[in-house]
């Protein structure tokens, strides 16, 4: 697919796109070494960051899981698209007209194969269209009253809604047909969007008579629509209605609101996730612009990990605050969430207002502080997931107070921190009456032990787990290998600094055979003294590496290196291809000299000769080389 994209355009694209921007949509960077930027690896699970962008040669690698490349590998990975796909919409982003060219290289109009590659961007603007169309609808005199008098009811003015994009569906069942057919989308489209089901007797909107939410990905494209039921008449009887899965949209990863929240997400290190639509728009508005919710599906892993990648790394100083209602659902919604709870290396809270209100209805109750306050008066997640469990116990009796206690001990038993579980295991005891903390702690360190306790309260035994494998050992030459990689690095990320000296070594100054055959690429693709500026030196050079040498050079063209500064990066570069290159001086002169012993010089005088002026060649570049490599 690549081949039918002119070959100028998608240079275009790679010289315009940052990768950082493309990247900080999604994951939460913060600086790194000198010109890189680090966050958590979105495509793996990971509590240390790994995951690293160098905008100066346009690559992004993870140390953790091994994937790497540039923009466009992220786009494609990130949203499932094709390489298209991915180009078109970051051409879109960078102002790029792309043109197409056929197999022999000419260019024409945009080929089938093209136009099926890019689906995405169809379904998008279908999804556009669709929300100006029903904004437009909600402004409409007739049933769209019913939709505004609600909003109103709620707390909610034109301009909010204008801000958070929220429309009306017609009841007619095929206006948004008819308005999507007159803007050129197809049948098939349609159905492929969502926004249109199938019947017996052909299309229909799939939103009638209901007042709609556009939910929005992380870069601010409308994915999918939540629709609320307006009117007594509704065939549905669903208080909410959502979009289908589609190409573009899925439940388990989408947060409402996340696309207005993610700056300030980033800011504050603060996530607050409520349970809908119009909470979310009460707690943005309410001066709480954090906030977020799931979209007709309850907070999951997927969920948990989009919301890690935007808080970052900073574990123990961000956090995670979950609203529910005060009732048992809520109690159950909150115990969902502390199952994920160890997948975040924030603190998590629960936020529940006494008399049950929502955010929305809080606010509409008691004004904009009121929902502040509630966020603010949030409790640990470990204090309500166990208060919660507790209270479904009688703690008037020995064997109540046991259960609760038996209940509650595997949730102490999860908290990573050893100091804090300590704490909440004396909590628990106050809490349960036994007043007995020995006992207490002894039932809760079993339980982190072993897992549940036995019938006669010993802990159960668990099969013996395999040993771990063992750790390859490292090379014995582990020095010189590093040496080797910081002298590649260098090179791949800063060419010009080793273009004068990187000549001089010959491939076999490397020992390790990757490095040796990085050296080829980097050679084989011109030379740092012919090293385009910006990100088209480590393409050039992954042209000439595959497979193993490709990942490595692009493991090596974003690894942090050990200086401080842009002078002091030309100081250490040049001093690292001068010690190396001494070493593997150092190596020819010791061959030379074993040339040289085996000579006889009377028998062989011409060949003596030839090997003492070699040898002696050598000493002075191996001298020549310490100097340069103590002098600088």
């Amino acid at each position: 697919m690549a081949g039918l994209i002119h070959p100028d355009d998608l240079r275009a694209v790679k010289e315009r796109v940052r990768i950082d921007e493309v990247v900080a949509e999604q994951v939460t960077l913060r600086p790194g070494g000198v010109g890189s930027f680090k966050g958590l690896c979105p495509f793996h699970d990971e509590r240390t960051p790994s995951f690293t962008v160098r905008p100066a040669v346009g690559r992004w690698h993870c140390f953790g899981c091994g994937e790497g490349g540039d923009a466009i590998e992220f786009v494609r990975r990130i949203d499932g698209t094709t390489f298209t796909e991915a180009v078109e919409r970051l051409a879109e982003r960078a102002g790029v007209q792309l043109r197409y060219v056929d197999d022999g290289g000419r260019a024409g109009k945009r080929p089938a194969g093209a136009q099926q590659a890019g689906q995405r961007q169809r379904l998008l603007e279908a999804h556009r269209v669709a929300e100006a169309f029903y904004a437009g609808q909600l402004e409409q005199s007739g049933p769209a009253e019913t939709a505004r008098r609600f909003l109103a009811e709620r707390g909610f003015t034109r301009e909010a809604a204008a801000r958070f994009g929220v429309g009306f569906a017609p009841a007619g069942g095929e206006a948004l047909l008819r308005h999507l057919r007159g803007e050129g989308f197809s049948e098939e489209e349609l159905v492929t969007s969502g926004l249109a089901g199938q019947g017996k007797r052909g299309l229909y909107d799939r939103f009638r008579g209901r007042l709609v939410w556009p939910i929005r990905d992380v870069s601010g494209h409308t994915v999918a629509f939540g629709a609320r039921r307006l009117f007594d008449d509704d065939r549905i009887d669903a208080k909410y209605l959502n979009s289908p899965e589609t190409p573009v949209y899925k439940k388990s990863q989408a947060l409402y609101g996340l696309d207005l929240a993610k700056r300030e997400i980033a800011r504050t290190k603060r996530v607050v996730v409520v349970e809908g639509y119009t909470d979310v728009m009460a707690c943005h508005l309410a001066g709480v612009t954090t906030a977020v919710a799931t979209c007709g599906t309850a907070f999951g892993e997927e969920h948990a990990r989009v919301v890690q990648r935007m808080l970052g790394d900073v574990a123990g100083s961000a956090e995670v605050v979950f609203t529910f209602d005060g009732d048992e659902a809520g109690q159950k919604a909150a115990l969902r969430a502390f199952e994920l709870e160890e997948r975040f290396t924030a603190q998590t809270y629960v936020a529940v207002e006494p008399g049950g209100q929502d955010p929305c209805d809080l606010r509409l109750s008691s004004g904009d502080s009121a929902v502040a306050a509630l966020v603010d008066g949030r409790v640990p997640l470990f204090e309500f997931a166990i208060r919660s469990t507790i209270s479904r116990y009688d703690l008037g009796s020995d064997p109540g107070r046991l259960a609760a206690l038996d209940a509650a001990a595997p949730i102490v038993a999860k908290i990573r921190d050893s100091g804090l579980r300590q704490r909440y295991a004396v909590n628990l005891d106050r809490w349960t009456g036994f007043l007995d903390e020995r006992f207490v702690l002894d039932r809760v360190r079993r339980h982190a032990r072993d897992g549940r306790p036995g019938r006669d309260g010993r802990a159960a035994q668990q099969p013996a787990q395999p040993a771990p494998p063992a750790t390859p050992a490292a090379p014995v030459d582990d020095a010189v290998v590093q040496l080797e990689r910081w002298v590649l690095a260098c090179v791949l990320q800063a060419p010009w600094v080793v273009a004068d000296d990187f000549a001089g070594l010959a491939a076999d100054a490397f020992g390790a055979p990757g490095h040796r055959a990085v050296h080829d690429a980097v050679t084989a693709a011109g030379g740092p003294l012919e090293a385009p500026q910006g990100p088209g030196w480590v393409e050039a050079v992954l042209g000439y590496a595959d497979g193993p040498v490709a990942a490595l050079v692009q493991e090596l063209a974003v690894s942090d290196l050990p200086v401080g500064d842009e002078e002091e990066l030309e100081r250490w570069g040049r001093s690292l291809v001068a010690t190396l290159a001494g070493q593997a001086t150092t190596r020819a002169v010791a061959d030379a000299k074993r040339r040289l012993w085996s000579i006889d010089a009377a028998a062989q005088p011409e060949e003596y000769r030839t090997a003492s002026e070699e040898l002696f060649r050598l000493e002075a570049a191996r001298r020549a080389w310490q100097e340069r490599a103590q002098g600088l």
